[in-house]
Protein backbone atom coordinates (compact mmCIF):
# COMPACT_ATOMS: atom_id res chain seq x y z
CA UNK A 1 0.00 0.00 0.00
CA UNK A 2 1.84 3.41 -0.63
CA UNK A 3 1.41 6.32 1.23
CA UNK A 4 0.67 10.10 0.89
CA UNK A 5 2.06 12.29 3.35
CA UNK A 6 2.89 9.53 5.91
CA UNK A 7 -0.13 8.36 6.13
CA UNK A 8 -1.54 5.22 4.70
CA UNK A 9 -4.67 6.09 1.79
CA UNK A 10 -8.15 5.00 2.84
CA UNK A 11 -8.98 5.01 -1.19
CA UNK A 12 -6.64 4.65 -3.87
CA UNK A 13 -7.96 4.93 -7.67
CA UNK A 14 -5.85 3.76 -10.01
CA UNK A 15 -6.09 4.31 -14.12
CA UNK A 16 -9.79 4.83 -13.65
CA UNK A 17 -11.12 4.88 -17.12
CA UNK A 18 -15.17 5.57 -18.49
CA UNK A 19 -16.18 6.37 -21.79
CA UNK A 20 -19.68 7.27 -22.93
CA UNK A 21 -19.10 6.70 -27.02
CA UNK A 22 -16.53 8.99 -27.90
CA UNK A 23 -16.49 10.79 -25.05
CA UNK A 24 -13.47 9.92 -22.19
CA UNK A 25 -15.23 11.19 -19.14
CA UNK A 26 -12.57 9.78 -17.50
CA UNK A 27 -9.52 9.06 -19.24
CA UNK A 28 -7.05 6.72 -17.01
CA UNK A 29 -6.80 8.83 -13.57
CA UNK A 30 -4.71 7.74 -10.27
CA UNK A 31 -5.02 9.35 -6.91
CA UNK A 32 -4.78 8.39 -3.27
CA UNK A 33 -6.81 9.55 0.08
CA UNK A 34 -5.03 9.92 3.24
CA UNK A 35 -7.48 8.45 5.71
CA UNK A 36 -8.43 11.63 8.02
CA UNK A 37 -7.90 13.95 5.40
CA UNK A 38 -10.47 16.28 3.26
CA UNK A 39 -9.65 15.83 -0.24
CA UNK A 40 -11.30 18.06 -2.97
CA UNK A 41 -12.06 17.18 -6.61
CA UNK A 42 -11.91 20.32 -8.35
CA UNK A 43 -13.29 20.83 -11.85
CA UNK A 44 -15.81 22.61 -14.43
CA UNK A 45 -18.90 20.81 -15.89
CA UNK A 46 -18.12 18.55 -17.74
CA UNK A 47 -14.39 17.94 -16.26
CA UNK A 48 -15.30 14.35 -15.40
CA UNK A 49 -15.36 14.87 -11.02
CA UNK A 50 -18.79 13.54 -11.00
CA UNK A 51 -18.69 10.49 -12.57
CA UNK A 52 -15.69 9.61 -10.84
CA UNK A 53 -17.05 9.92 -7.67
CA UNK A 54 -20.50 7.92 -8.75
CA UNK A 55 -17.76 5.21 -9.69
CA UNK A 56 -15.77 5.35 -6.35
CA UNK A 57 -19.75 5.15 -4.58
CA UNK A 58 -20.71 2.21 -6.92
CA UNK A 59 -23.36 4.09 -8.54
CA UNK A 60 -21.90 3.74 -11.69
CA UNK A 61 -19.75 0.95 -13.51
CA UNK A 62 -15.93 1.75 -14.24
CA UNK A 63 -14.65 1.07 -18.09
CA UNK A 64 -11.51 -0.18 -16.52
CA UNK A 65 -8.93 0.83 -13.67
CA UNK A 66 -9.12 -0.34 -9.81
CA UNK A 67 -10.59 0.71 -6.65
CA UNK A 68 -9.18 -0.63 -3.36
CA UNK A 69 -10.43 0.44 -0.05
CA UNK A 70 -8.29 0.12 2.87
CA UNK A 71 -5.70 -1.62 0.29
CA UNK A 72 -8.10 -4.44 -0.68
CA UNK A 73 -10.63 -4.09 -4.08
CA UNK A 74 -13.73 -2.95 -3.65
CA UNK A 75 -16.64 -5.38 -2.43
CA UNK A 76 -20.24 -5.08 -2.15
CA UNK A 77 -19.67 -4.60 2.09
CA UNK A 78 -17.82 -0.93 0.80
CA UNK A 79 -21.58 1.12 0.60
CA UNK A 80 -21.60 0.25 4.69
CA UNK A 81 -18.38 2.11 5.13
CA UNK A 82 -19.18 4.90 3.40
CA UNK A 83 -21.90 8.11 3.60
CA UNK A 84 -22.74 10.11 0.48
CA UNK A 85 -24.38 13.86 0.99
CA UNK A 86 -25.98 14.19 -2.83
CA UNK A 87 -26.35 17.80 -4.07
CA UNK A 88 -30.36 17.29 -3.62
CA UNK A 89 -31.98 14.87 -2.06
CA UNK A 90 -35.71 13.91 -2.18
CA UNK A 91 -36.85 13.29 1.06
CA UNK A 92 -40.68 11.85 2.60
CA UNK A 93 -42.73 14.76 3.34
CA UNK A 94 -44.50 15.39 6.32
CA UNK A 95 -41.75 14.67 9.21
CA UNK A 96 -39.54 16.11 10.95
CA UNK A 97 -35.98 16.28 10.87
CA UNK A 98 -35.55 13.48 13.67
CA UNK A 99 -38.15 11.98 11.98
CA UNK A 100 -36.12 11.63 8.80
CA UNK A 101 -33.34 10.73 10.54
CA UNK A 102 -35.05 7.84 12.42
CA UNK A 103 -36.38 6.97 8.83
CA UNK A 104 -33.08 6.89 7.65
CA UNK A 105 -31.53 5.37 10.51
CA UNK A 106 -33.82 2.25 10.47
CA UNK A 107 -32.37 1.36 6.85
CA UNK A 108 -29.04 0.03 8.61
CA UNK A 109 -28.31 -2.62 11.02
CA UNK A 110 -25.82 -0.62 13.50
CA UNK A 111 -27.14 3.17 12.65
CA UNK A 112 -25.08 6.18 15.23
CA UNK A 113 -27.37 7.43 18.10
CA UNK A 114 -29.34 10.22 16.90
CA UNK A 115 -28.55 12.36 19.73
CA UNK A 116 -24.96 12.04 18.30
CA UNK A 117 -26.05 13.36 14.87
CA UNK A 118 -27.53 16.26 16.35
CA UNK A 119 -25.34 16.94 17.92
CA UNK A 120 -22.54 16.41 15.31
CA UNK A 121 -24.36 18.37 12.41
CA UNK A 122 -25.47 21.19 14.76
CA UNK A 123 -29.52 20.02 14.42
CA UNK A 124 -30.30 20.35 17.66
CA UNK A 125 -32.70 24.08 17.02
CA UNK A 126 -34.69 22.66 14.35
CA UNK A 127 -34.53 18.93 15.08
CA UNK A 128 -38.52 18.95 15.73
CA UNK A 129 -39.22 21.01 12.54
CA UNK A 130 -40.94 19.51 9.48
CA UNK A 131 -38.39 18.74 6.82
CA UNK A 132 -40.06 21.14 4.27
CA UNK A 133 -39.82 24.56 6.26
CA UNK A 134 -35.95 24.63 6.86
CA UNK A 135 -33.95 27.39 5.19
CA UNK A 136 -31.46 25.82 2.63
CA UNK A 137 -28.35 25.62 5.02
CA UNK A 138 -30.62 23.73 7.68
CA UNK A 139 -31.43 21.52 5.08
CA UNK A 140 -27.96 20.82 4.01
CA UNK A 141 -26.68 20.18 7.59
CA UNK A 142 -29.67 17.87 7.94
CA UNK A 143 -28.90 16.11 4.55
CA UNK A 144 -25.68 15.97 6.33
CA UNK A 145 -26.90 14.08 9.32
CA UNK A 146 -28.72 11.84 6.79
CA UNK A 147 -24.83 10.54 4.99
CA UNK A 148 -23.77 10.07 8.38
CA UNK A 149 -26.65 7.50 10.09
CA UNK A 150 -24.40 5.11 9.87
CA UNK A 151 -21.20 6.14 11.14
CA UNK A 152 -19.29 6.13 7.71
CA UNK A 153 -15.47 5.83 7.86
CA UNK A 154 -15.48 7.67 4.55
CA UNK A 155 -17.70 10.73 3.50
CA UNK A 156 -18.60 12.11 0.15
CA UNK A 157 -20.29 15.61 -0.30
CA UNK A 158 -21.03 16.26 -3.63
CA UNK A 159 -20.81 20.49 -4.02
CA UNK A 160 -22.76 20.40 -0.51
CA UNK A 161 -22.95 24.58 -0.52
CA UNK A 162 -23.82 25.38 -3.33
CA UNK A 163 -26.87 28.31 -3.58
CA UNK A 164 -25.94 29.12 0.27
CA UNK A 165 -25.29 32.27 1.45
CA UNK A 166 -21.93 33.27 3.06
CA UNK A 167 -23.23 32.77 6.59
CA UNK A 168 -24.89 29.47 5.68
CA UNK A 169 -21.73 28.26 3.94
CA UNK A 170 -19.22 29.07 6.74
CA UNK A 171 -21.65 27.56 9.06
CA UNK A 172 -21.18 24.17 7.04
CA UNK A 173 -17.31 24.51 7.21
CA UNK A 174 -16.88 24.58 10.65
CA UNK A 175 -19.51 21.46 10.58
CA UNK A 176 -17.32 19.46 7.96
CA UNK A 177 -14.23 20.76 10.10
CA UNK A 178 -16.39 19.33 13.52
CA UNK A 179 -16.85 16.23 11.45
CA UNK A 180 -13.19 15.92 9.75
CA UNK A 181 -12.11 16.36 13.55
CA UNK A 182 -13.57 12.72 14.75
CA UNK A 183 -11.04 11.10 12.24
CA UNK A 184 -13.21 11.16 9.41
CA UNK A 185 -12.37 11.26 6.08
CA UNK A 186 -14.14 13.52 3.57
CA UNK A 187 -14.10 13.90 -0.27
CA UNK A 188 -15.46 17.07 -1.43
CA UNK A 189 -16.89 18.13 -4.73
CA UNK A 190 -16.83 22.25 -5.12
CA UNK A 191 -17.02 24.89 -6.94
CA UNK A 192 -15.85 27.65 -4.49
CA UNK A 193 -12.32 28.22 -4.09
CA UNK A 194 -12.15 29.45 -0.79
CA UNK A 195 -13.79 26.74 0.31
CA UNK A 196 -11.40 24.21 -1.44
CA UNK A 197 -8.86 26.14 0.26
CA UNK A 198 -10.36 26.49 4.04
CA UNK A 199 -11.07 22.85 4.06
CA UNK A 200 -9.00 20.56 1.83
CA UNK A 201 -5.41 18.90 2.67
CA UNK A 202 -5.39 18.02 -0.87
CA UNK A 203 -6.67 18.18 -3.89
CA UNK A 204 -6.77 17.11 -7.85
CA UNK A 205 -7.75 19.55 -10.32
CA UNK A 206 -9.68 17.91 -13.38
CA UNK A 207 -10.15 18.87 -16.95
CA UNK A 208 -11.57 16.65 -19.99
CA UNK A 209 -11.36 13.53 -17.88
CA UNK A 210 -7.74 14.14 -16.58
CA UNK A 211 -6.08 15.12 -13.58
CA UNK A 212 -4.07 18.15 -14.46
CA UNK A 213 -2.79 19.22 -11.11
CA UNK A 214 -2.72 17.67 -7.44
CA UNK A 215 -1.18 18.82 -4.03
CA UNK A 216 -2.06 21.16 -1.02
CA UNK A 217 -3.54 23.62 -2.16
CA UNK A 218 -1.17 26.68 -0.76
CA UNK A 219 1.65 24.37 -2.05
CA UNK A 220 0.20 24.14 -5.54
CA UNK A 221 -0.48 28.13 -5.22
CA UNK A 222 3.39 28.10 -4.22
CA UNK A 223 4.10 25.98 -7.37
CA UNK A 224 2.43 28.44 -9.81
CA UNK A 225 2.94 31.61 -8.43
CA UNK A 226 6.04 31.48 -6.77
CA UNK A 227 6.95 34.90 -4.88
CA UNK A 228 3.82 36.55 -7.00
CA UNK A 229 1.80 34.65 -4.29
CA UNK A 230 0.62 36.62 -0.98
CA UNK A 231 -2.29 36.01 1.33
CA UNK A 232 -3.67 38.58 3.67
CA UNK A 233 -6.18 37.41 6.56
CA UNK A 234 -9.57 36.56 4.43
CA UNK A 235 -8.06 38.33 1.06
CA UNK A 236 -6.12 36.24 -0.41
CA UNK A 237 -4.04 37.71 -3.46
CA UNK A 238 -3.36 34.68 -5.26
CA UNK A 239 -6.13 31.84 -4.82
CA UNK A 240 -7.17 28.73 -6.22
CA UNK A 241 -9.39 30.79 -8.93
CA UNK A 242 -6.05 32.39 -10.40
CA UNK A 243 -4.11 28.69 -10.72
CA UNK A 244 -7.56 26.92 -12.17
CA UNK A 245 -7.19 30.25 -15.19
CA UNK A 246 -4.22 29.65 -15.43
CA UNK A 247 -3.78 26.05 -15.69
CA UNK A 248 -7.49 25.56 -18.18
CA UNK A 249 -8.26 29.20 -19.61
CA UNK A 250 -11.24 28.65 -17.90
CA UNK A 251 -12.93 29.98 -14.40
CA UNK A 252 -14.85 27.81 -12.12
CA UNK A 253 -18.73 28.73 -12.30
Amino acid sequence: MSETNGKAPILEVRDLRKSYGKVKAVDGISFAVPEGSCFGILGPNGAGKTTTIEIIETIHERDSGEILYRGAKVAPSFKESIGIQFQDTSLQEFLTVRETLRLFSELYPNPRPLDEIVAACDLGDFVDRDNRKLSGGQRQRMLLGIALVNDPDLLFLDEPTTGLDPHARREFWHTIEHIKAQGKTVILTTHYMDEAESLCDELIIMAKGLIIESGAPRGLIAKHFGEAAATAPESPKRSLDDLFLKLTGNGLE
